[in-house]
C-alpha cells in the first residue's frame, strides 16, 4: 500500500508499508522537499544538516580573542627574568595553600543505591590527581624549583601513563577504532596548542606533552586493535590475545628506543628526541596496568568491598609508602638530573604505584575527592600551554609584573599577590580555552560523521526510534497496519 499525504505546499510525506498477515510490518517515512513547487527532490547536504556550524563559527571567533590575549600577555612589560624568581619558600607556601583548598573541598560521593562496589581511579579521583600534579608542575616552572626536578619528571610520566591506561580501558571495552574517534582526539589534544604556537611564534617543542599524548594515543589504539583481531580472527582467548598484543608493542618499543632508530627523532629536534626517550615506556606501562585493571578491582572488592579488612588496608598503605621511599632512596634523591634521566623511564612506575596504593587504600578514600583539585585537573591541557604566555611570558623566560613593587627585589607578600593575580587571570582564560576546544571538537566530529556517511552512501538523516508513536502525534493517520518500527 502507498499513501500520499499533502501536508503543505512545501513537502510531501510518503508512507510506505509492506504488511503480511503472518509477519509484523515495517513502515518507512521519507520527506521530499518540493523544490519551488516543481516536485523536485532536494538532496540533503552535509552543510544543511550540520547543526553545529553556528556553534563552530562562534567558537573560532572566541579562540581568536583568546589567542590575541595570549600574544598580548606573552609580550607584557614590565617583567623580569624567570631565573631571578627562584624562591622555594613561596613554592612551598603555594602548596600549603593548595592543601588547605583540597581539604576544604573534600567531598564524598558514595555509590548509588548503597552499593558495596569499589571503584579504582574514578573520573573525579583521576582529575584530582591530574590537578595537584599540574599545580606542582606549574609552580616548579614559576619558582624555578630545581630541587623538585625528579618529582616533576615522575608527574609528567604519570600523565603519559594515563594516556595508555585510560585509552586501553576505552578501546578494550568499546572497540571503537573509528575515524571519528581519532579526529576527536586529535582536535582535543592538538587544536589549541598548534594555534597558540603559530600565533606566539614559539616552537611546539615547548608543548612537548602534546606530541607525547598524541603518539601514546595511537600506540594504544594500534595495540588494542591488534588484540581484538587476534581474539576475533585468530581465535585466541581474551588474555592470550591481550598479552600477545602488549608484547608485540613492547618489541616495537625496544627495537625503536633501544637502537639507533631513535635518532630519527632528531629530525624534529633535540628536545623531542630527549622528551620521547624520557617517557619511552610510559604509555606502554599504562597499557599493561589497564590490562590488569580488572584484577586490581577484584582485589579491592575483596579487601574492602562487602567485608572490611583493616589489616589488609594498612598493609597496602605501608607497602605504598615503602615503594615511594624506595624510589626516593634509590633515585629520587639524586641532585644531578643528568644522572637521574637515564634511569627514569624504568623506575617512575615505582612511586606511581605507591601513590595509587595509598590513595585507594580504603573504600572511603575511593569515594572521596577534592572538587577544587578536580576542577584544576579538568583543565590541565589548557593550563599547561597557556602558563608559558600568561602566567609567565616572553616564551616562559620572564615573570610578568602586574602589581607595582612585585619584581625580583620585591617583598614576598607582593610577589605572592602578583602570582595569585596572574594565576587567576591565567586559569580563567584556560577554562574558556577548554570550553572552546571541546565545542570545536564536538562540532567538527559531527560534520566528519556526516561526511563519512555521505561517502559510504549511508542516509544522512537518522531519526530516533525510541518512541515511534511520539513521532506520529503531529498527524493522525487511521490505517489498518501496525505503527511503524523504523523511521528514516
Amino acid at each position: 500500500n502507498q499513501l500520499g499525504i499533502n501536508c503543505n505546499s512545501q513537502s510531501v510525506i510518503n508512507i510506505q508499508s509492506n504488511s503480511n498477515a503472518d509477519e509484523s510490518s515495517d513502515m518507512t517515512f521519507e520527506v521530499e522537499q518540493d523544490a519551488g513547487g516543481k516536485g523536485g527532490k532536494a538532496p540533503a547536504s552535509v552543510w544543511g544538516l550540520w547543526t553545529g556550524k553556528k556553534e563552530f563559527v562562534i567558537s573560532q571567533l572566541k579562540v581568536i580573542l583568546i589567542l590575541a590575549f595570549a600574544v598580548f600577555g606573552d609580550r607584557w612589560e614590565p617583567s623580569y627574568p624567570r631565573n631571578d624568581n627562584h624562591n622555594m619558600t613561596l613554592f612551598w607556601i603555594g602548596h600549603a595553600v593548595l592543601l588547605v583548598c583540597a581539604i576544604a573541598t573534600w567531598t564524598r560521593v558514595p555509590p548509588r543505591n548503597g552499593s558495596n562496589r569499589v571503584v579504582l581511579l574514578s573520573r573525579p579521583q583521576t582529575e584530582e590527581w591530574k590537578g595537584w600534579m599540574q599545580f606542582a608542575f606549574i609552580m616548579y616552572h614559576y619558582y624555578r624549583a630545581w630541587s623538585a626536578y625528579n618529582w616533576i619528571r615522575v608527574f609528567v610520566s604519570s600523565y603519559v601513563w594515563m594516556t595508555g591506561f585510560g585509552n586501553f580501558l576505552y578501546f578494550d571495552k568499546k572497540k571503537d577504532f573509528s575515524i571519528e574517534r581519532m579526529v576527536s582526539m586529535i582536535i582535543r589534544i592538538n587544536y589549541f596548542p598548534i594555534l597558540l604556537s603559530i600565533c606566539t611564534g614559539v616552537s611546539l617543542d615547548l608543548y612537548y606533552v602534546v606530541p607525547l599524548h598524541t603518539v601514546g594515543f595511537f600506540v594504544t589504539l594500534v595495540t588494542c586493535w591488534v588484540s581484538i583481531k587476534l581474539e576475533t580472527m585468530a581465535g585466541l582467548s581474551y588474555w592470550k590475545s591481550r598479552i600477545a598484543a602488549v608484547m608485540l608493542c613492547l618489541l616495537a618499543h625496544v627495537l625503536f628506543y633501544e637502537t639507533k632508530a631513535v635518532d630519527v627523532l632528531l629530525f624534529f629536534s633535540k628536545e623531542i628526541h630527549f622528551r620521547f626517550q624520557a617517557d619511552k615506556y610510559s604509555a606502554w606501562i599504562g597499557i599493561v596496568c589497564g590490562m590488569l585493571m580488572g584484577k586490581a578491582s577484584e582485589y579491592m572488592a575483596w579487601a574492602y568491598g562487602s567485608v572490611d579488612r583493616p589489616l589488609v588496608q594498612w598493609a597496602q598503605r605501608f607497602l605504598g609508602v615503602g615503594l615511594i621511599l624506595t624510589w626516593y632512596k634509590g633515585f629520587g634523591y639524586l641532585d644531578d638530573k643528568y644522572a637521574y634521566n637515564p634511569v627514569h623511564p624504568y623506575v617512575f612506575i615505582i612511586p606511581l604505584l605507591g601513590w595509587l596504593m595509598v590513595r585507594n587504600s580504603s573504600k572511603y578514600l575511593t569515594e572521596c575527592h577534592s572538587t577544587f583539585l578536580e576542577f584544576l585537573g579538568r583543565n590541565t591541557l589548557e593550563t599547561y600551554v597557556l602558563q608559558f604566555h600568561l602566567f609567565m611570558n616572553h616564551s616562559v623566560q620572564h615573570i610578568p609584573i602586574i602589581i607595582p613593587g612585585s619584581g625580583a627585589d620585591g617583598s614576598n607578600l607582593l610577589r605572592l599577590l602578583n602570582m595569585m593575580l596572574c594565576g587567576s587571570v591565567f586559569v580563567a582564560i584556560a577554562v574558556q580555552a577548554r570550553k572552546i576546544t571541546v565545542s570545536t571538537q564536538t562540532t567538527v566530529v559531527e560534520v566528519v560523521e556526516l561526511m563519512l556517511k555521505k561517502v559510504r552512501g549511508q542516509p544522512l538523516v537518522e531519526m530516533a526510534e525510541e518512541d515511534p508513536d511520539e513521532e506520529m502525534k503531529p498527524m493522525v493517520i487511521d490505517t489498518s497496519v501496525p505503527e511503524p518500527k523504523t523511521i528514516s
